[in-house]
């Protein structure tokens, strides 16, 4: 009988890596525990990555949404979908493992029943993660309403800025709703109840791909009324690329957040998500929307509103895991 021979072990040299990643070659994707893009635990990162530049966690929670339930299992599909996600970007020709240090910081704790008192939790255990004065937060939903905890904890990480933090907002839908069914901490109200707070600058605000019918038109009157600019779809067609241009203008290097729905992306090409709305962007112009922040100074992120129970063949978690990466380029190009 003849005896086989080894399979010979392939190493890629990792040692100039921030982020130490498993090598595909040795251990295959579709093994192992799964953390976001096979970024390891916060708890076993290597006193060599420390300290972290972002640390990605979940918020297993959708309590908060008003029409289709089931984004609770986003950050679980987000991960799995994850797992083929890669070093290196060629568009940015950057690898953000060797220029940031990255780790999976698991899920926050979650108080489905009491929505106001969950987020408050989320942002308290949020806060403290990590290396509070070096650590970026991005958080994986869960609705929209985890983007209030994520803020919150951004915001007293970086010192509380008074005015508080510009917003690049992506989304069908504004989410400044005073409240829906009597609740005012839901996935309609995240950005009202930040500006009260005063986390949020409305005047360093934009929200980016608002479409779809509306209750009524004075949905639109609190962002108008308190600065937020807004580019609908329709507007993106014609003049949306210059509004944004001029807005980073203005904004020079001022600490912002950036929060993705997938619902501002055509159901076509994510249809996984509670409150579809069509006529939405494709996945390549969103791409390339993302790659054109390059140079903002981003200080917190949260990509929310995956429905995996509506996904079809994972490409919605699919997207989410390459748009949080596209929000991790945009950090090490800058750092670069």
């Amino acid at each position: 009988m003849t005896k086989l021979s080894a399979a010979p072990r392939y190493h890629l040299p990792m040692t100039h890596l921030r982020t130490q990643l498993p090598d595909a070659r040795v251990q295959p994707r579709f093994a192992g525990i799964a953390t976001f893009a096979r970024y390891p635990r916060l708890e076993y990162v290597s006193e060599e990555s420390k300290p972290v530049d972002w640390a990605i966690y979940g918020v297993p929670y959708d309590t908060g949404v008003t029409f289709r339930p089931g984004a609770r299992f986003g950050p679980r599909a987000i991960r799995d979908a994850s797992q083929y996600l890669k070093r290196y970007s060629i568009p940015h020709a950057v690898d953000v493992c060797e220029l940031l240090s990255l780790a999976d910081a698991g899920d926050a704790p979650v108080k489905p029943y009491h929505p106001a008192e969950m987020l408050e939790t989320v942002a308290a255990w949020a806060a403290e993660l990590a290396d509070p004065a070096h650590t970026r937060l991005l958080a994986l939903g869960g609705d929209h309403s985890i983007a209030y905890a994520n803020i919150e904890a951004t915001w007293q990480r970086i010192g509380s800025p008074d005015g508080g933090l510009a917003l690049i907002h992506f989304d069908s839908h504004l989410d400044t709703v005073d409240s829906v069914w009597g609740e005012r901490w839901g996935h309609a109200s995240p950005f009202i109840r930040a500006i009260e707070r005063g986390l949020i600058d409305p005047n360093r605000m934009i929200s980016i791909g608002i479409k779809g019918p509306l209750n009524t038109a004075t949905d639109l009157d609190f962002a108008r009324n308190h600065g937020v600019t807004i580019v609908t779809r329709e507007q993106w067609l014609n003049t949306g690329p210059q509004t944004l241009a001029k807005f980073l203008a203005e904004l020079q290097d001022a600490p912002a957040y950036l929060t993705f729905d997938i619902d501002v992306i055509d159901p076509a090409f994510a249809p996984g998500t509670g409150t579809p709305s069509i006529g939405g962007f494709s996945s390549t112009e969103i791409l390339a929307i993302l790659r054109s922040l390059a140079g903002l100074n981003i200080v917190g992120a949260d990509v929310v509103e995956v429905l995996p129970d509506r996904d079809v063949a994972q490409n919605t978690a699919l997207l989410a895991a390459h748009i949080a990466f596209e929000i991790l380029c945009l950090s090490a190009v800058r750092g670069r």
